[in-house]
């Protein structure tokens, strides 16, 4: 598939995934990638401290607008702040000033349950509607909390009959309904645990929140070598080499290339076992062999994710 062609699927993917699997680092790579084709990038992060600035060697995030990177700008998002932009953009600018002032905005945001984060979603639905970039990535919160976050227009659809509420939940849920506006990017890496936690949240984002899924991202892969695991055999390498090897040095070789190798077949188990569970095409990005995450580690990412979307 063409770069351009993937990246203009959707104008809105939500990047989700369960704690720890890199669904910021995925974000970031994406976005980055998506800019490098010639298209516009919105970010928007929606628990905040998620590491995304730090990613692009950033100050952190606020409500406000920030350049990141070439194509790429990005923003919180807050119930408090959405909700002000609610009232301000029906007339309400004064009254907004005054709840924000008060603390009023609080008790009026945890008042109906799901109403924070359809107050979110609906600023994601009025940056797409606004065309505030070519393809908006919203960093989701990690998965169990993303699936109540993706049902709470229909939950407040179900509890509320008239008014402003139910107009807004009704406009999130035809945003996230239409493949052609918006898609879910599940993350997870080649582990039991968290393959079993994307394929539970897979099946509930289709059948209850009605959502489209694109590839799956398999994060932390570690590349296929092909490893000799004999000391005697890394010896002898080591000698056609000329290169000196102590008996304890071919040892310790040996026990890092065994592990290389259970590790591998591991992430082969998992893999294969997510593409029978979960027929959809899978984007693998490598394992980065770093304590930090930062530019330089983007671009090999990005590199990595143009790869695996032009063979898809």
């Amino acid at each position: 598939m063409e770069l351009e062609q993937f990246c203009s699927t959707s104008r809105v993917l939500i990047v989700a995934g369960k704690g720890g699997v890199g669904k910021t680092t995925v974000t970031a790579s994406l976005a980055t990638t998506a800019a490098r084709a010639g298209l516009s990038v919105l970010i928007v992060e929606v628990e905040g401290k998620s590491g995304l600035s730090q990613a692009f060697a950033k100050p952190d995030l606020d409500y406000e607008e920030t350049d990141l990177a070439p194509g790429v700008r990005a923003r919180t998002l807050t119930p408090d702040h959405a909700l002000v932009d609610y009232l301000e953009s029906h007339g309400l600018k004064r009254i907004s000033k005054r709840l924000s002032n008060t603390g009023t905005l609080d008790v009026i945001a945890t008042a109906v349950p799901g109403m924070k984060d359809i107050l979110v979603l609906g600023k994601v639905k009025s940056l797409e509607r606004d065309r505030a970039a070519d393809l908006i990535l919203v960093d989701a919160p990690a998965a169990g909390h993303a699936i109540s976050f993706l049902l709470s227009p229909r939950g407040l659809l179900d509890a509320v009959s008239v008014g402003p509420i139910r107009k807004q939940a009704t406009d999130v849920i035809e945003l996230l309904s239409d493949p052609s506006r918006c898609q879910v990017l599940l993350v997870t890496m080649p582990e039991e645990t968290p393959v079993n936690e994307l394929v539970d949240t897979a099946f509930t984002l289709e059948d209850r929140v009605g959502i489209a899924l694109g590839p799956i991202v398999v994060n932390g892969c570690y590349p296929e070598m092909d490893l000799d695991t004999d000391p005697g055999e890394i010896t002898r390498d080591a000698e056609a080499a000329g290169v000196f090897l102590s008996a304890r040095e071919a040892q310790d070789l040996a026990r890092a290339a065994a592990f290389r190798v259970e590790r591998q077949e591991l992430q082969r188990v998992q893999t294969d076992r997510l593409e029978q569970r979960l027929p959809l095409p899978q984007i693998r990005l490598p394992f980065l062999f770093s304590d930090d995450v930062g530019p330089a580690e983007i671009g090999v990412l990005a590199d990595a994710f143009q790869d695996g979307i032009e063979a898809l």
